[in-house]
């Protein structure tokens, strides 16, 4: 055989070669796909890595889960409880779970357990009432957790801050809006060294403890639409050292008055709150609706006209009657000390007094009850 033969005979087997590798790779893709299809739950539908069981009423998460899934959404469901059936075997590529309006109350132990590549975890819309702090692993990857209109028991807002502390090493945006939430405690997010994003708008926090927000990663904080009416100085000092910070305060009621003269000196040199222009007062009554960036010291009296003046007025008479009736009651008693071998004869006295008045009576009762004594009295009186 020639050279020429030969070397079209190798080329020949070496295409056939080819050929059937390409035919096996195309069986083999055909083979995953038609094995994740069939992993697709009952009433959701899958597209190649995504399932969509939305508004199907379920009451537990869909079960099997294709293995190869990357974002599961079970919005609109009634899911009351996640624990640990609820994933019950490893799904090491799901990053996105969204379980928005499912109704769900509480979060057991171990929850989260195979879901060690979690990122984007979507629990708002719900009624938690019951957070367990092993609800999450400690080496998770959560990097965004909305629990906005979740929070329905806020007895156990100390567990969020030690979930928040010890539970969320990687999570960089934080949802808390719409909560209802009038305290936090200190130091709530201080632990979460990657926080760039925190949302507190629209719940009904009436102070900020000093260190509650103090993280120099944060970038983004929202406090729209609170309960607050002036922000001390050591909060306004912390929230001046996180350097690119932006702050929305818009929608507060704030109160006009002397005690707010610092923080509107703190808007005037600081240009990181970025709503300051919509920053107006609430209180007294004849600044209402004005700017905050347009007060000047002479508006700012430290009497208010909005119906507590008359109360700060009567203020020292309230504690100077107190005093006047303080002294009055220690004279008094100065007064029965004094006079207590006085006072002990004359109770004496009296005692004496009435001991023969109620024998006179005893003595006389006796005599009418005994028809003898009655008549020996009569013969002794004629």
């Amino acid at each position: 055989m020639s050279d020429v033969g030969l070397f079209l005979l190798l080329q020949l087997q070496r295409k056939q070669r080819n050929m059937c590798n390409l035919t096996l790779c195309v069986l083999l893709f055909l083979t995953c796909s038609c094995s994740s299809l069939s992993s697709c739950p009952a009433q959701c539908s899958c597209e190649t890595s995504a399932v969509s069981c939305v508004s199907q009423n379920l009451t537990s998460v869909p079960q099997p889960l294709p293995e190869n899934i990357i974002t599961l959404n079970i919005n609109g469901n009634e899911i009351w409880n996640l624990n640990s059936e609820s994933f019950p075997r490893p799904l090491e590529h799901l990053t996105n779970l969204y379980a928005s309006g499912s109704q769900v109350e509480q979060l057991d132990s171990l929850a989260f357990k195979n879901l060690p590549r979690l990122k984007l975890l979507d629990l708002s819309n719900n009624r938690i009432l019951g957070f367990s702090v092993e609800a999450l692993p400690k080496d998770n990857k959560i990097e965004v957790l909305n629990l906005s209109r979740s929070l329905y028991n806020h007895s156990y807002v100390g567990v969020l801050a030690d979930v928040f502390t010890h539970r969320l090493p990687k999570v960089s945006h934080l949802d808390l809006s719409s909560n209802d939430l009038v305290l936090l405690p200190e130091g709530m997010f201080t632990g979460l060294s990657d926080l760039t994003v925190l949302d507190l708008r629209n719940n009904s926090l009436v102070a900020i403890s000093n260190d509650t927000f103090w993280n120099r990663a944060l970038k983004e904080l929202d406090l729209r639409d609170n309960a607050l009416k002036v922000l001390p100085n050591v909060t306004l000092e912390k929230l001046s050292s996180v350097p690119d910070l932006r702050v929305r305060l818009a929608g507060n009621p704030w109160r006009c008055d002397c005690n707010i003269e610092d923080m509107l000196i703190w808007l005037e040199r600081h240009q990181f709150v970025v709503d300051r222009l919509n920053l107006t007062c609430y209180s007294p009554a004849g600044l209402k609706n004005v700017s905050l960036l347009t007060l000047e010291q002479p508006q700012l009296s430290c009497w208010s006209d909005d119906g507590h003046a008359m109360d700060r007025v009567l203020e020292p008479s309230y504690v100077f009657l107190g005093m006047v009736l303080a002294l009055i009651g220690v004279i008094f008693l100065l007064v029965l000390y004094l006079n207590r071998k006085g006072i002990k004869r004359w109770m004496y006295n009296i005692r004496d007094a009435c001991r023969d008045h109620m024998e006179g009576y005893h003595y006389r009762y006796e005599i009418n009850s005994d028809p003898r004594l009655a008549n020996l009295s009569l013969n002794s009186d004629v």
